[in-house]
């Protein structure tokens, strides 16, 4: 039997399709069901055995709008999502995964064990190689994790895993929640990576986006909420529902099935591709209703217990968090969160809300303005050991001194803000490195070993330095 779920559909019972290669694209004879909770699906027996949907071939979902239009859309479960690269601008399609046994890849290696303290190497896999493409899952596996390894890193972190059709968005405007990029390969080819790293002692923790879903109606969540009510939307209704810096949409983690999706999308990536954590991306917009805009924490616990906490996005992550940890004892869970709250890093027995390392933000955002505002005498040995070690009594912290969003969003590299052009004329085998190389490369290192010293339980360095 084959099933096909979509998610949250419109009102009426009658008015849900599923069309694909299968059936010509004409769903008049495989009309979808909706059950109580809103979600659309359909099972289609097998026919001669074989299942009525081929493997790699395209799927969408067709609804009839409440204004007489009928729509197509990916499906919201689907496992594996394409476009076609010859048209600009082409809408993804959704792809019924479903290897027969013998294509389907079987991990060989188990899980390392937990460290006692991670040192993260947080890398893009699209942009981790050496000609000007995009770079595959096995290319990474078979070409970057041998370094990584040699480097003494035991973890490595995967920005950009869940499909987005906006490539510059680094990963962060998910389009598709269950279904691997297909720039960089097929999801059997990312469980080669998985279990590639794992051969080399590598644990692989993946960045996870559940703060916030691509505002794209065509190819994401966003089209499935048309004509429905706030108790059959994955997003909130109204300006709550937007995020206004992001552009995107923003989850009503009140709802049963955005938590029954949300929840049921850690455990497949766990399950599916023996994944040991995950690192949640834009916590601080998830745990306020203001989500962080224009918020400055000076760390006073009215600024966290209150009326602008959204406490039911707050329940998702300890229910997240207990689910992974009672399915996973040895996981490994990060929080991006630059706000302080505190008890998110106690367990959630404790009543915290159970991530097991929130990265320490402040201390990226140290040496920024010291590169860019200080002069070298103007620095503070107490104001860099303050910011390095003030962290919440108990609570554990992955230190760093830059990342992603210091490194390509719209900013320079450390490297860059210490040596700019000059490590084009000034470093060379050739001749000696010039006054400026020399101080830069002195304070990058001290940098990087003063914080790995100092600042936590925890180290990550991105693959942009």
């Amino acid at each position: 039997m084959t099933q096909l779920c979509t998610g949250n559909g419109p009102l009426q019972q009658w008015d849900a399709q599923l069309i694909g290669d299968f059936n010509n694209w004409n769903g008049s004879g495989h009309r979808m069901t909706k059950d109580n909770y809103g979600v659309w699906s359909i099972r289609i027996s097998h026919v001669n055995g074989k299942p009525a949907i081929p493997h790699n071939s395209k799927v969408k979902f067709r609804f009839h709008r409440g204004d007489g239009l009928w729509v197509d859309r990916v499906p919201a479960w689907i496992r594996y999502a394409t476009f076609d690269a010859s048209k600009f601008g082409a809408p993804y399609d959704g792809v019924h995964w479903d290897p027969p046994s013998g294509e389907r890849y079987v991990f060989k290696h188990p899980r390392p064990r937990k460290p006692d303290a991670p040192r993260i190497y947080e890398a893009h896999v699209g942009m981790s190689g050496e000609k000007p493409e995009v770079s595959t899952y096995r290319e990474f596996a078979d070409n970057v994790l041998p370094r990584i390894k040699a480097n003494n890193y035991n973890t490595v972190q995967l920005m950009a895993i869940m499909e987005h059709s906006y490539y510059a968005s680094f990963g962060y405007h998910v389009t598709n929640f269950f279904a691997v990029s297909s720039r960089s390969g097929t999801p059997e080819d990312l469980k080669y990576l998985v279990d590639k790293a794992h051969s080399l002692g590598l644990r692989v923790l993946m960045d996870v986006v559940h703060s916030h879903a691509s505002s794209n109606k065509t190819d994401g969540l966003n089209g499935y909420d048309v004509g429905q009510n706030t108790q059959e939307s994955y997003f909130h209704t109204g300006e709550r529902g937007y995020h206004k810096l992001w552009d995107s949409r923003l989850f009503n983690y009140a709802n049963w099935e955005v938590l029954r999706f949300l929840l049921s999308n850690l455990r497949y990536w766990m399950d599916e591709f023996m994944f040991d954590g995950f690192r949640f991306d834009g916590v601080t917009s998830m745990l306020y209703n203001h989500h962080g805009i224009n918020m400055s924490f000076a760390g006073s616990y009215k600024e966290y217990f209150g009326l602008d906490t959204d406490v039911d996005a707050v329940v998702y992550l300890m229910l997240a968090n207990h689910l992974m940890h009672k399915l996973l004892p040895e996981a490994t869970v990060v929080a991006e969160d630059v706000s302080g709250m505190p008890v998110l890093c106690r367990s959630v027995d404790e009543g915290g809300v159970g991530f097991d390392y929130r990265l320490a933000m402040a201390i990226p955002d140290r040496w920024i303005d010291y590169l860019k505002n200080k002069d070298d005498l103007e620095w503070s040995m107490s104001g860099i050991a303050h910011t390095l070690t003030n962290r919440r009594y108990t609570e554990k912290c992955i230190a760093y001194a830059e990342s992603h969003d210091q490194s390509i969003v719209g900013d320079k590299t450390m490297a860059f803000l210490l040596m700019d052009k000059e490590m084009y004329t000034g470093m060379s085998d050739l001749q000696p490195a010039s006054p400026t190389i020399d101080r830069g490369i002195a304070l990058q290192k001290m940098i990087h070993f003063i914080t790995m010293a100092l600042g936590g339980d925890g180290y990550l360095n991105f693959m942009g330095n």
